[in-house]
């Protein structure tokens, strides 16, 4: 062990001529010091080859999973702080739950984060669940927080090549799911979503690509509103102005409950009449008729969000990593394939011939 090694923050007090308290102060990243105090006690402790806020980073074992802008009780955000927390717990590392809301309007350097982050000393690292946007992304990077982030949720401008994030395969599911409905025979399929919200837009992606690539005109309800109430009233609409329709693509398992509502209503059946699939399969089997949904993988995304932040702790130079979870079509009783439908007429999987994000 050199000497260097040995130094401690009583020696950094003393050649920054202030406290042993203060210099721990600064060490834990607390806000009531005197940012010339803090410079000075910075600069001491370099001098003497000292990082005095990574010492105390390392004594921590708390990672923070961020739910932004999300309802603490949502299904799906559960699952994958779930998945984190696992992952966490066997790497002997605690997991600490908030629940954070802030405007993506706010500039960065205006965005207050919750002020536990802000102390080094008690939070590794940080996992953006929930909501996010590119104001919370840059105040982290601005701040020298390790993170990582649920991609599939993104509000706006973003480079998803710069971070360390974890996908659901949604645009994916929807092109699977969409490829479905078209070899059941169906051709006025509807996809209801809201899609200035990324996850919902990002299914509409997929959807419109199978019905493209199919030759078929894709169609999308331009209603804005909540996941059930959506569902309601997006079907409403499309029955009162008799628009042709065979089948219902949903954003969201929330969405067709809506949709079952308005169909239950006009006197319509499922999937007799219509055929109507979700997304996320978070409520698919307790509907009735039980709903065939995209089966998305939360456990695994809040797994390898904590993975890879926790490799970004280790290796703070490596290079931003990217990774995509695939989904799954579940089938259930409230599709049908069209009795008159002809040969099968299945669009090409886009993924057949890319390249695999890893």
């Amino acid at each position: 062990m050199t000497a260097r090694t040995k130094l401690s923050l009583k020696d950094v007090a003393q050649r920054a001529l202030v406290s042993t308290a203060t210099v721990s102060r600064v060490a834990r990243g607390q806000s009531n010091v005197d940012p010339k105090i803090r410079a000075r006690v910075l600069k001491a402790a370099e001098e003497l080859g000292i990082d005095i806020e990574e010492r105390h980073r390392k004594n921590s074992s708390i990672v923070a999973f961020l739910l932004s802008n999300r309802d603490v009780l949502h299904s799906f955000q559960a699952r994958v702080l779930l998945g984190a927390e696992r992952y966490c717990s066997s790497q002997n590392l605690d997991l600490l739950f908030m629940s954070f809301r802030y405007s993506p309007n706010t500039p960065q350097k205006e965005l207050h984060l919750p002020q536990i982050l802000t102390q080094r000393s008690l939070v590794r690292a940080v996992i953006l669940g929930g909501t996010n946007s590119a104001n919370m992304i840059s105040a982290l990077r601005e701040r020298d927080i390790s993170f990582s982030v649920l991609a599939n949720n993104v509000i706006g401008p973003w480079d998803p090549d710069r971070n360390d994030c974890v996908y659901s395969d949604d645009i994916q599911g929807a092109f699977d799911l969409t490829s479905q409905f078209i070899s059941d025979g169906h051709r006025d399929i509807w996809f209801i979503g809201d899609t200035d919200l990324p996850w919902y837009a990002r299914c509409a992606q997929g959807y419109g690509q199978a019905m493209g690539q199919a030759g078929l005109q894709p169609r999308h309800s331009e209603i804005h509103s909540d996941d059930q109430q959506l569902g309601y009233l997006a079907m409403r609409s499309i029955l009162s102005r008799r628009e042709p329709v065979s089948a219902v693509f949903a954003g969201s398992d929330q969405i067709a409950r809506g949709v079952y509502e308005a169909m239950r209503q006009s006197g319509l059946k499922i999937p007799e009449d219509i055929s109507v699939a979700g997304f996320n399969d978070s409520e698919a089997s307790l509907m009735h008729p039980a709903l065939t949904s995209v089966r998305e993988f939360p456990e695994e995304l809040g797994k390898h969000l904590a993975e890879f932040v926790l490799r970004r702790i280790r290796e703070p130079n490596r290079e931003p990593q990217q990774l995509t979870i695939p989904t799954r079509v579940v089938l259930r009783d409230s599709t049908t394939r069209l009795p008159d439908a002809g040969p099968a007429v299945v669009p090409v999987d886009p993924l057949a011939t890319a390249t695999p994000r890893v």
